[in-house]
């Protein structure tokens, strides 16, 4: 069936100057059990890792609507010319595909067949064919871009194009969500289809033990979240002495080495790409151990209570942007006198300055229901980027433990590091990356110049119906909050479902008692409730259904509207806060009027919200206040580039000091 088909090299690259024929991405022989690209040094990354989306970006073939629906004509023929023959069957037919793959790797001959026999099993496994526009997206993930794809154009779905195409050619694939609740219903939701074409998969969340996590890396397709696989990652790279290729690695017996996790770097496809790329990419991952706690208890409460007896602007200073303290000579001058009395260990000037700095941090800039949760006598970090518990996370430099002594919970030892890596570095070490998400323009740049990953928007399936209602802009978050409550009433009245978005726990509470006092029946999703996500998503898209959620109901979720809640006039989106980042607005906005659904939204917020205080001087807000809409709007989006810009420069200093860092302490071999 397949002896026409000419075949071309799986990819091309140019290295040096020189066209270089490159292997297919997967273990073996000459790549060593454990593939992954050799990571850029600081002469070769970070001199160019910060250019603007430059002219050399701009050579890159990006395709063009000829190029794509000539794909699409391609994987038109190449299903009729699979099935059209009466005496194959799809067993066969699955059979001669996987082998081909397998032999000649995802070539631009190869993957029109490959696509066009996922599509038809998807069919008939799950009731679902993928769009033309799948097929898009699909291509371009295959070619190593960013498919951006409205939100509700079924990305998802999508994946499993490519995903399905480099397993059948024997190509390990890491398919990463933004938390394990996606990766563990995606996971199970496409079972049928992978099953179907002799594709093993698994996923991993946070409670797996390491015998399961070796088992779903062993499947052809992983479904995880980027924060569990990175740090599975540095626990290879500590039970890993090298990483030599090939008969280098067979002769010193690497590469049978059952400690290991992954099966190396092969193949990703990064779900939500710009949240996981860009908006995680501040924090560094360390991988740690606890360390030696005997005076951890005694030093974090002496802390705060020195930091309590001292005074703002007299003694130190806060910053809340950067969330800094900054301790004038005269606290210095006091803490020198307290450390004449209490003796060692703070006879030391630098150590008890820092002690006392973290200490005015946890009471003065980290909020209970905000920044973290106290659950079952421990604190827990909330993500504010997705509004979830990051589970075994804890902050730096006894940070984590002065809040812990703050809220009289126990006191954990602080960890001792045993790697450490950032998302950048991290990503950049696959030998196939590309990505998904609605919201991923914005940052065109910046995934170039760190991912070299080309950023092209697929038309969508069907036009929007989304109706935008301009922002309203109060002056107190006092005046906010009941208004909210008031559009609430309004369009419950109207039978449609409705989804009001806050950026903290606290927030969500708090107006969840506004409306029960107000006789309004509503379910809450944050991080408190996480356990109950399934059923609050399953429920909110039902006719009069009121939801109050934080993050957690933006990225990845699908909320599947009833028949009535259509006829209503569809979901309805309340903003209450704007975020640190224009597009987490847009991801909330976007749980409305997908695939042509009807569906509006609208922002209601105020000059004295979080971000605004934070970036906009008391001054500004009370001069802004005083003029009309458009006035007090650019205020608010200032705030919101304001804080953009500098978490743009604080992913730059963190790459830059991390890829330092690798270089200087290179010799050490496993520890990044």
């Amino acid at each position: 069936m397949f002896d026409s088909i000419a075949t071309r090299p799986f990819l091309t690259l140019l290295e040096n100057g020189k066209r270089k024929r490159y292997e297919i991405p997967r273990p073996g022989i000459r790549l060593g059990s454990y593939p992954e690209k050799k990571h850029e040094g600081i002469n070769q990354g970070v001199g160019r890792v910060f250019t603007p989306f430059n002219r050399l970006s701009k050579k890159i073939n990006y395709g063009s609507k000829y190029k794509w629906y000539q794909f699409v004509n391609e994987v038109n023929r190449a299903e009729k010319e699979l099935f059209s023959q009466a005496n194959k069957g799809l067993a066969s037919t699955i059979l001669e595909v996987r082998q081909l793959l397998y032999r000649k790797g995802l070539t631009d001959r190869t993957l029109p067949l490959a696509f066009a026999l996922i599509r038809e099993v998807a069919n008939l496994e799950l009731g679902k064919r993928h769009y033309d526009e799948q097929l898009i997206g699909g291509w371009l993930l295959s070619k190593g871009q960013l498919a951006e794809m409205e939100t509700g154009e079924g990305k998802t779905l999508t994946a499993t194009l490519p995903a399905c195409a480099a397993a059948m050619a024997g190509i390990p694939v890491h398919v990463i969500t933004v938390n394990d609740y996606l990766a563990e219903r995606d996971a199970k939701a496409l079972l049928p289809l992978y099953k179907a074409l002799g594709i093993s998969v698994d996923s991993i969340t946070a409670g797996a033990d390491i015998p399961e996590r070796k088992s779903a890396y062993a499947c052809d397709i992983t479904y995880c979240s980027n924060k569990q696989l990175v740090f599975d990652y540095l626990r290879d790279r500590v039970a890993r002495p090298s990483n030599r290729p090939g008969l280098q690695a067979l002769k010193s017996g690497e590469s049978s080495d059952s400690s290991m996790m992954l099966r190396g770097l092969c193949f990703a496809i990064v779900d939500e790409a710009d949240s996981v790329l860009i908006d995680e990419a501040r924090t560094p991952l360390v991988l740690s151990k606890p360390g030696d706690n005997r005076l951890q208890t005694t030093l974090c409460r002496i802390a705060l209570k020195l930091a309590a007896r001292l005074d703002e602007n007299l003694d130190y200073q806060l910053n809340p942007k950067t969330r800094q303290v900054h301790l004038t000579d005269r606290a210095s001058l006091k803490l020198f006198e307290a450390g004449k009395r209490l003796g060692s260990p703070w006879n030391g000037k630098r150590r008890r300055e820092e002690w006392v700095t973290q200490a005015v941090a946890a009471l003065h800039l980290y909020v209970r229901d905000q920044d973290y949760l106290v659950r079952d006598n421990k604190v827990q970090i909330v993500d504010e980027s997705t509004g979830r518990i990051l589970e075994d996370r804890s902050w730096e430099r006894s940070l984590h433990q002065m809040i812990e002594c703050k809220e009289d919970c126990e006191i954990t030892a602080q960890n001792e590091t045993l790697a450490r890596i950032s998302y950048q570095q991290y990503f950049r070490r696959y030998l196939h990356l590309c990505g998904m998400s609605g919201t991923a323009t914005e940052v065109a740049s910046e995934l170039w110049s760190v991912y070299q990953m080309p950023v092209v928007k697929v038309p969508t399936h069907r036009p929007s119906l989304m109706k935008v209602f301009p922002d309203t802009i109060f002056l107190t978050k006092n005046e906010k909050w009941p208004r909210v409550v008031e559009i609430i009433k309004k369009i419950h009245q109207k039978g449609r479902p409705i989804l009001v978005g806050t950026r903290s726990v606290k927030s969500s509470e708090a107006l969840s008692g506004m409306l029960a006092a107000a006789g309004l029946e509503h379910q809450v999703l944050n991080a408190r409730q996480d356990k109950n996500e399934a059923s609050v998503i399953s429920h909110a898209g039902e006719a009069g259904q009121i939801t109050v959620a934080t993050n957690m109901a933006g990225r990845g979720t699908d909320i599947i509207l009833s028949e009535e809640a259509e006829k209503a006039g569809g979901l309805h989106v309340i903003a209450t806060e704007r975020h640190a980042s224009s597009r987490i607005d847009r991801q909330l906005f976007g749980r409305s009027a997908r695939q042509g659904a009807p569906g509006s939204c609208q922002a209601v917020i105020a000059l004295d919200d979080d971000l605004t205080v934070t970036y906009l001087s008391p001054a500004s807000r009370l001069l802004t206040g005083n003029m009309p809409l458009a006035m007090r709007a650019m205020a608010v989006r200032y705030a919101q580039r304001s804080v953009q810009h500098r978490n743009r420069i604080l992913r730059q200093e963190l790459l830059k000091h991390n890829e330092y860092l690798r270089d200087f302490l290179a010799f050490s071999g496993t520890k990044e």
